[in-house]
């Protein structure tokens, strides 16, 4: 796949997994951002499974190792992969600890990719007429309404899921995301559904294993952060 840039294309305006999440997770008219904790170690873990669908990272014994240090074309998934190939490999970084470490820059990235892509505007204003905050509702709906139509056909009707789909689907589920898709009484079924597709045989075995390493540290991250939230 040849990456989005910040470039005008006459086409539909192609997305990554990131920009993908960032999407679904923005109410449309207000623009604030639904599961932000979630959604930011999501898109994180993102920049990784994009990584190994173009043959660019694989784990190997759960530390992420580079196969091809070529630039995509695309600045966030660019700067991310330039971060891992020059990693000191004497102190090996885990999965759990890229996506830790790459959470800041992959969120403004995509953030700032979407604005420019014209799918969200940014909106600067400030609440109580104090605390200045931004904002990013929904420019143009047609990307994210065809990704939630797809997702549907995957999820709920059964439909066959393509790498990329099926690759969003385990981000969704390893970060408990589910409710940006479906509430009660679907959200049950799509569960069950979204955890069968992101455990099936949809890629090669190497993607695979990024995507299963992704999804376990999102599981793994999001427990401690759903435990230190409610403690404190």
């Amino acid at each position: 796949m040849d990456y989005p840039t910040n470039a005008p294309k006459s086409g539909p305006v192609e997305t990554t997994l990131g920009e993908q999440l960032l999407l679904l997770s923005l109410d449309d008219e207000s623009g604030s951002e639904k599961e932000s904790t979630n959604v930011a170690f999501a898109i994180a873990a993102a920049s990784l499974v994009e990584l190994a669908l173009a043959g660019r990272v694989e784990v190997d014994g759960d530390q992420v190792t580079v196969r091809d240090a070529t630039p995509l074309g695309d600045p966030t998934l660019d700067a991310a992969l330039a971060d891992i190939a020059g990693w000191n490999k004497s102190k090996p970084r885990k999965t759990k600890g890229w996506i830790e470490h790459l959470k800041r820059g992959a969120v403004a990235g995509t953030t700032k990719n979407l604005v420019a892509k014209g799918l969200v505007r940014e909106e600067r204003k400030k609440v109580l007429g104090l605390f200045p905050v931004t904002r990013y509702p929904e420019a143009d709906g047609s990307v994210e309404t065809a990704l939630r139509q797809r997702l549907d056909q995957v999820v709920m009707r059964g439909a066959a899921a393509d790498e990329r789909t099926a690759g969003l689907v385990a981000l969704l589920h390893g970060a408990k995301l589910h409710g940006l898709l479906y509430k009660k009484p679907e959200l049950k079924t799509a569960k069950a559904n979204m955890e069968e597709i992101a455990h099936g045989e949809w890629a090669a075995p190497a993607v695979r294993q990024v995507v299963k390493a992704a999804e376990d540290a999102l599981m793994a991250i999001i427990v401690v952060t759903t435990v230190t939230t409610t403690t404190t």
